[in-house]
């Protein structure tokens, strides 16, 4: 399989961490080059993949990068199941070359917000190796009724940072609640931050993601 197209984003030459992260609808891997240059943490590789062009149904077929089709906003609209799993092997490559690279799992992160944080969370909860942390941005748990079956105890105990705005109009709060609640019910351990702003990130969330990812990474808090 080849890999996804992606940017690169690193502080020094000196790399013990890798972070995937995973861009919205529509954008590209640059969405999140500038946060990424923010959060400005040492030893740590920034994997910004660009999602291919694809017909996605809920926007009339209009051709733009999307990591899977969405057939509707709606919750418990049918989903792209086939779509999500093809992207998930996409991510898997990835995650195998930063650990041919000599980055071991544990210290590899995936991140996404809105769709591609439907994919972050999707493909870390089955991954076979244990993963440092998932950052779930904006967005809701895919293919909820698949997890308990496979799911991965690998990843069980991961540390998951999931964070949404009070005034989303794209996906409800109460969507993000609710997928919240069903990760917790499958025992994963969530750290759950709503921040007033729509659909989007604010500096307030970039301060707590930088925290996060130092905790998890192993890097020293500042």
């Amino acid at each position: 399989m080849s890999l996804l197209d992606f940017i690169e984003i690193a502080s020094d030459d000196t790399i013990h961490n890798s972070v995937i992260w995973l861009h919205g609808l529509g954008a590209d891997g640059n969405d999140f080059a500038p946060v990424v240059r923010e959060l400005a943490l040492p030893h740590t590789r920034f994997i910004l993949p660009h999602a291919p062009a694809m017909a996605v149904t809920v926007n009339n077929g209009y051709v733009m990068p999307a990591w899977y089709d969405i057939y509707s906003f709606q919750p418990g609209a049918i989903q792209d199941g086939k779509g999500i799993r093809a992207t998930q092997q996409k991510i898997e490559a990835l995650i195998a070359h930063e650990i041919a690279r000599g980055i071991p799992a544990e210290r590899i992160m995936l991140a996404g917000f809105s769709q591609g944080g439907v994919i972050a969370l999707h493909t870390a909860l089955r991954h076979d190796a244990p993963l440092a942390g998932v950052l779930a941005l904006s967005t809701y748990l895919g293919l909820a009724d698949t997890l308990a079956t496979e799911k991965h105890p690998a990843n069980q105990a991961t540390p998951i940072f999931m964070a949404h705005g009070t005034q989303d109009n794209v996906i409800p709060l109460a969507r993000y609640q609710a997928s919240a609640q069903a990760l917790q019910g499958e025992g994963y351990a969530l750290e759950l931050h709503e921040y007033p702003m729509p659909h989007s990130v604010c500096m307030e969330e970039i301060d707590d993601i930088r925290r996060f990812m130092q905790r998890q990474l192993g890097l020293s808090l500042t």
